[in-house]
């Protein structure tokens, strides 16, 4: 995968470099100390991944991420952790707060690597039919059956959505606002521009995520309040 790194730290921007030449699956091709400049190098040379500081001169992270093409992913790297939510409301594959630990940085990587994976396949799923307790999604001249039981949440990325069920996770050229609208909504329910989740499967949640097995999922300040005082009130603590 080609990768850029654009943060107006040197150090910082040194340190990612240095995280990612341990990491044979990553090519660095280009490092900015801001935006701008940045935009008009991927505008000739096209990036697979880029590594993103928030807080920056000019154009922020957040304006440039907003203005990237949907085959480009974002991993952000911050020194502050108040653009969480931000951050996933623009598809973002995962937020790095400073100082960057490896550990924690290879698996946001691996998380890129596996996306930037499904979203290049010769041929992508499609939903082929909805009923009541299932879906058909249609993968590789094959139709596979999925019981909503067995959905756990679905994350939004670009112009894609992964289904994470499970066992596996499949990818369908679909947005996220398309599908929900085809599932039963009493039992998915919409908690961020990238989220959707089944309730059935809700471990724990909070003022600002909620907990699905090993997954935390940030909850959007656009939808705290349904989630909470539809969702949690009425069909949660009232029964």
């Amino acid at each position: 995968m080609n990768c850029i790194i654009i943060d107006d730290e040197p150090l910082a921007r040194e340190g990612v470099q240095l995280l990612i030449a341990g990491i044979p699956e990553l090519r660095l091709t280009g490092s900015f100390n801001n935006a701008a400049s940045a935009l008009l190098f991927l505008q000739q040379h096209p990036a697979d991944l880029v590594f993103l500081d928030i807080e920056m001169p000019g154009m922020s992270g957040l304006e440039l991420a907003a203005a990237l093409s949907g085959t480009t992913l974002v991993i952000f790297i911050t020194a502050h952790t108040t653009y969480a939510i931000d951050s996933y409301e623009l598809s973002a594959i995962d937020y790095l707060v400073k100082p960057i630990h490896h550990d924690r940085f290879l698996k946001a990587v691996q998380k890129a690597i596996a996306y930037h994976g499904l979203l290049h396949q010769p041929t992508h799923n499609t939903i082929a039919s909805v009923a009541a307790h299932y879906m058909f999604i249609k993968s590789e001249r094959k139709y596979y059956k999925v019981l909503f039981r067995e959905v756990l949440f679905i994350e939004g990325l670009k112009d894609y959505v992964v289904l994470y069920l499970e066992n596996r996770k499949l990818i369908t050229a679909m947005n996220i606002k398309t599908i929900h609208e085809q599932l039963p909504q009493q039992v998915f329910v919409r908690i961020s521009k990238s989220y959707l989740i089944n309730v059935e499967h809700i471990a724990s949640f909070s003022n600002n995520s909620i907990r699905i097995r090993e997954h935390e999922l940030p909850i959007g300040d656009a939808y705290r309040a349904f989630f909470f005082d539809e969702f949690v009130k009425n069909r949660l603590i009232d029964r």
